[in-house]
């Protein structure tokens, strides 16, 4: 049966099908439990009343109380305004009305005493207050004090009355008839265990606060009931996939133990054998496992994924490993071909560019057994490619993929579901993983392979050019390589940046004696792969490039990075891209170019660069400047939920509700306790109207 909530907008009294089509269309308000759910984004504070006397032009808006002893009409036609003097025994002020003047005269008058608040400014040597809110003091003792709600309203809705002030009348109208209907979602447990107000205390303070304390109650109420149920859903989604989707067992250790002991050739860092472990477990454990792999550039994560492959070809099983991008693809393949091949592995590479006899043959031997591990791009999720057993499916800078995309290599299998391991290196703040990936079993690469160097950052102005020429001069006189990369293909006249094209050629005439290479995003494959091959094989010194190569090639030998127009990069980026050197044993340096006026935020972003080489340090940082919807790239699951809560802000609650879902789930997997009812049939509601992919991660 539709509740209470779920009336129409248009019903509540005051609204009507006109203002219910635009309430619709401005704020996507639908229902009573839309409207109800439409918190405030700020509060005046009416807690206390000012004499004028107290009164100066730096305060924000303030409550005053007085009589009026004049009001009159000035100026003519524009410059027509009402002035009222307001009087309280302490001091005079003038208040002063531009629009509405006919409707204000109707409802000020000399000697009523008045509730005034607004904001007090400089007007000549005098204070004055411009359109302040007015009411007589026996009305405006009711509604004043308090901190009163001020509403998100747009031009539309304040051209046909319904301006802040209007939605706090209808909001209070509601919550009276509603208050008593309001039954809460969260079981009395988690209110008592956790100190919170019931659902009903907490939206009544949140719309309408008594105080500073009920206020902050409510709000951490509401934020945790936010956090609480996108857990619940992730969690439920895991216990899902746990009960109905069983994994393949590989337990066989001979491949694994042979490469350790014959082939490896490195010693694998402490994180990396962690992580290995961790896989290990997941794919003995007879569940299918669905794991996110984190880890700087460079931190390893390719010979992690091949180790991990020898898990299941050791029980005859086959490894994919799908890449977003052709470039990575075939970077992926070489790195992994020689350490297959001493392994006695098969192993091919397929992409949109593979010829048609070569992918021929290729699909033979993958559907008869023949190919261990294939690595591609998204020429494997084809429906012609077909596999005999898929143990395994490693998907890299899976962000890059769509969801649909990298279901479709999950489904390669008729029987059984492969393993999945996604890898990203991209860092993902804490708060931000828990939310978006909360459903999946999370493992990150924490520490650089033993030998390699932290990269040195460094910032210079535009007036430094000569001395980072002099730099880069120096460096490539040592046998080293060098990137410079502008955000830019051509010159914008919006925009003053230095596009690629004036880059190229003011790098070729400083450095007339090197070999320069030039890529970007608008070249055709063929000639970018070529100019990248160029560089790789040292034929150039210095690539001039823009952010194509942010997801690219591995250049041991490339130790600088110029980035010009540095403010004009977001942090992930810069991280990206300064990855893209320190992969060899020497020391490699980035340098960052910028003009010498720079926002609050570029600076912030610079001087993070130029601190840490952490890439989840650097990834907090992006999350409070940019917010949780920008780092998502799309609203992903959870994120489009909140309306109160704010991961970059709210770590703390998120991981108390956390804990708390995880302490329901554990005690009640199935929520089929009678005091879990309403969670569970909360969550049922939510899986009528979202698609689960948690099982393809």
């Amino acid at each position: 049966m539709p509740s209470f909530f779920d009336t129409p907008i248009e019903f509540l009294k005051g609204v009507g099908p006109r203002k219910g089509e635009l309430l619709r269309k401005e704020l996507a308000l639908f229902t009573f439990g839309d409207m109800i759910r439409n918190y405030p984004f700020r509060y005046e504070d009416r807690s206390r009343t000012y004499s004028i006397g107290e009164l100066s032009s730096d305060m924000h808006a303030v409550q005053i109380r007085g009589r009026i002893r004049n009001v009159q009409l000035a100026g003519q036609g524009r410059k027509k305004r009402l002035v009222a003097w307001l009087n309280d025994g302490t001091g005079e002020i003038e208040l002063v009305w531009f629009k509405g003047v006919q409707w204000v005269a109707r409802k000020v008058h000399p000697g009523v005493e008045y509730v005034v608040f607004g904001k007090p400014a400089l007007f000549g040597s005098k204070l004055n207050i411009a359109h302040p809110e007015i009411e007589p003091a026996t009305r405006g003792q009711q509604t004043a004090g308090g901190f009163h709600p001020v509403y998100s309203s747009t031009d539309k809705l304040r051209n046909n009355y319904l301006d802040s002030k209007a939605l706090s009348r209808l909001q209070h109208d509601l919550l009276q008839e509603a208050y008593h209907k309001i039954t809460d979602p969260l079981p009395p447990a988690i209110l008592n265990t956790y100190g919170l107000t019931t659902a009903a205390e907490a939206l009544r303070h949140v719309h309408f606060p008594t105080s500073k304390d009920n206020l902050a109650k409510a709000r951490y109420r509401l934020k945790f009931e936010e956090f609480f149920f996108i857990q619940l859903k992730l969690l439920s989604m895991k216990q899902l996939r746990l009960d109905h989707f069983k994994g393949e067992v590989f337990s066989n250790t001979e491949l694994l133990t042979r490469f350790y002991e014959e082939h490896l050739p490195f010693t694998l860092t402490d994180a990396q054998k962690r992580v290995i472990r961790e896989v290990y477990r997941g794919m003995k454990s007879g569940k299918q496992m669905n794991r996110l792999l984190q880890g700087d550039v460079g931190s390893g994560k390719t010979i992690v994924a091949f180790i991990c492959m020898l898990l299941v070809l050791a029980d005859g099983a086959q490894a994919a490993l799908m890449a977003p991008t052709e470039i990575l693809a075939i970077q992926h393949y070489n790195g992994l071909k020689d350490y297959a091949q001493k392994m006695g592995l098969t192993i091919a590479l397929l992409t949109g560019s593979t010829k048609q006899s070569e992918k021929k043959t290729i699909r033979q031997m993958l559907a008869a057994g023949d190919l261990h591990i294939i690595v591609g791009t998204h020429a494997l999720i084809e429906d012609k490619v077909k596999f005999k057993k898929l143990g395994l499916s490693v998907v890299d800078e899976q962000h890059r993929f769509g969801v649909e995309q990298r279901s479709k290599l999950w489904q390669k299998n008729q029987h059984v579901y492969p393993h999945i391991l996604v890898m990203t290196a991209t860092p993902i703040p804490r708060t931000l993983a828990m939310t978006l990936y909360g459903d999946l079993d999370i493992s990150v690469i924490d520490e650089l392979p033993k030998g390699r160097k932290p990269i040195k950052t460094i910032h210079h102005y535009d007036a430094h050019r000569l001395k980072v020429n002099g730099f880069i001069k120096s460096e490539v006189g040592k046998g080293r390589q060098v990137y410079i990369v502008y955000p830019l293909i051509e010159e914008s006249e919006k925009m003053d940046l230095k596009d690629l094209m004036d880059g190229y050629e003011s790098v070729c005439r400083a450095f007339p004696d090197y070999a320069i290479s030039i890529v970007h995003g608008k070249m055709k494959p063929q000639a970018k792969d070529w100019e990248m091959q160029r560089f790789v094989k040292g034929e150039t010194q210095i690539m001039v490039a823009t952010t194509v190569i942010e997801v690219g090639v591995d250049v041991p030998n490339a130790s600088v990075m110029v980035i010009e127009n540095a403010e004009r990069f977001g942090l992930a980026q810069l991280h990206q891209l300064r990855g893209r050197v320190g992969r060899g044993a020497e020391q490699s340096y980035c340098v960052l170019m910028t003009k010498y006026e720079l926002s609050k935020e570029a600076r912030l972003r610079v001087e993070t660069m130029v601190r840490t080489n952490n890439g989840f340090e650097i990834a907090d940082v992006d999350l409070n400047l940019r917010g949780p919807g920008d780092l998502a790239g799309t609203q992903q699951s959870g994120v489009a939920d909140l309306k109160m809560a704010d991961l970059s802000t709210d770590g703390k609650i998120l991981q108390v509700a956390r804990e708390a879902a995880i302490g329901v789930m554990t005690r009640d997997p199935g929520l089929i306790q009678p005091e879990n009812s309403a969670l569970k049939g909360y969550l049922e509601e939510l899986r009528k109207s979202v698609v689960t992919w948690s099982r393809v991660s």
